[in-house]
């Protein structure tokens, strides 16, 4: 997979909304108190890489499949212990104009918990959420407020399908289920659209093409990732 998976207001707050067309949690609330992010910095793997951004992209994930992986601690987003996720925000991250992206641009501090808890309901993981910071955010600004601003109003305008009906179609492939996905986001083209999928197939994210001004458009060439448009896809789902 070409990234990593590294791996609101008060303690009140909750979202609301149909689970079938949105595929987001039917409710969340975030604990009075959050686990404190761990540092997340460059690595001889990933290393500190300064150069101009030509492109965006937004990566969405698919929950339940996520969850179903083997060895998942994110205990706030499959423990139940925020909601029953659906689609969930991994992040916004630039994209370079060729074949490698910007990342690590600056040292990140860790994020202070008010900021952590503004975004805990649409990217569970404190830790995640830190690492978008460290590796994409750092490349886009000096201040991380505005960075997750960004990320989530992409996000939250965005619509999704009846997940649940799509899981059961035996017929189910990439583009069909893109097919679906854009009857319901008229604003998204069907080629900005790439679905990554694990090798048996099971649906694991979404990655929407946008320009520098952050509106969608066909994905580019050194855009990588994503199935083919024929491939079969199986769609897991809670319970």
């Amino acid at each position: 997979m070409r990234r990593s998976l590294a791996r609101l207001t008060a303690a009140g707050f909750a979202i609301t909304a149909p689970l079938p067309a949105l595929a987001q949690a039917a409710s969340c609330t975030a604990p009075s108190i959050l686990p404190r992010p761990k540092f997340d910095g460059p690595s001889r793997n990933e290393p500190v890489r300064r150069i101009p951004t030509a492109s965006y992209t937004l990566a969405i994930s698919w929950s339940p499949q996520l969850c179903r992986s083997p060895g998942r601690s994110d205990a706030l987003r499959c423990g139940g212990k925020l909601g029953a996720f659906g689609f969930t925000l991994h992040g916004l991250w630039p994209d370079g104009a060729g074949k490698t992206w910007p990342q690590y641009c600056r040292t990140a501090t860790i994020l202070p918990q008010s900021l952590v808890r503004q975004n805990i309901c649409v990217t569970p993981s404190p830790d995640l959420i830190q690492h978008e910071w460290a590796k994409h955010g750092t490349c886009m600004g000096r201040d991380p407020a505005p960075y997750f601003s960004k990320s989530r109003a992409l996000y939250r305008a965005l619509r999704y399908p009846n997940m649940d009906a799509l899981s059961r179609r035996r017929d189910m492939t990439i583009g069909g289920f893109v097919d679906a996905f854009v009857a319901v986001n008229p604003a998204v083209p069907a080629r900005a659209v790439r679905v990554t999928a694990t090798r048996d197939g099971w649906l694991d994210e979404l990655w929407l093409c946008l320009d520098k001004r952050l509106r969608y458009e066909a994905c580019r060439a050194n855009q990588d990732g994503g199935a083919t448009s024929r491939r079969k896809l199986r769609i897991w789902r809670r319970g």
